[in-house]
């Protein structure tokens, strides 16, 4: 009798234990966190010349404040590119936050990334201006449209 009530409590804790395995494994494979806690997410992988530091990024992208309460965890939007004209910047020199200058490089043309980018690797302590608060963790998409 106690031999089957142990095998049985045993059962049941290996069951339990299979989704935490599970969503564990699946969320390793979804995204990576480069240098200081920066995340990548590639929502689709592009096809064409793959984005090199030192080369021009030609890019559409949105921006928002991170709210873990929020839906997707998108918050306010502070924004976007999209139907005001593509951005360009050249990857690695520093013109742009590090959150980028580091998130975009291996990304090919065609593909989308979500970057998930900790306050230090964007606008730390000074925030920027009235829409991004001071130790704001930001979400950006990014569609990478050319590289040159």
């Amino acid at each position: 009798m106690r031999s089957r009530l142990l095998a049985a409590l045993l059962s049941l804790l290996a069951i339990s234990a299979l989704p935490v395995q599970a969503q564990t494994s699946a969320s390793t494979e979804a995204s990576s966190i480069i240098n200081n806690g920066l995340q990548k997410l590639d929502v689709k992988t592009g096809s064409g010349k793959e984005l090199q530091s030192g080369n021009i990024a030609i890019v559409h992208y949105t921006g928002w404040i991170y709210d873990s309460f929020a839906p997707r965890e998108r918050g306010t939007q502070f924004d976007s590119s999209v139907g005001r004209g593509v951005f360009s910047f050249p990857v690695g020199a520093g013109k742009v936050i590090k959150g980028w200058d580091q998130g975009v490089v291996g990304m090919k043309v065609g593909g989308k990334r979500t970057l998930i980018v900790p306050s230090e690797m964007a606008y730390g302590a000074r925030g920027a201006g009235a829409m991004i608060p001071p130790h704001s963790t930001l979400i950006f998409d990014i569609e990478l449209l050319d590289v040159r």
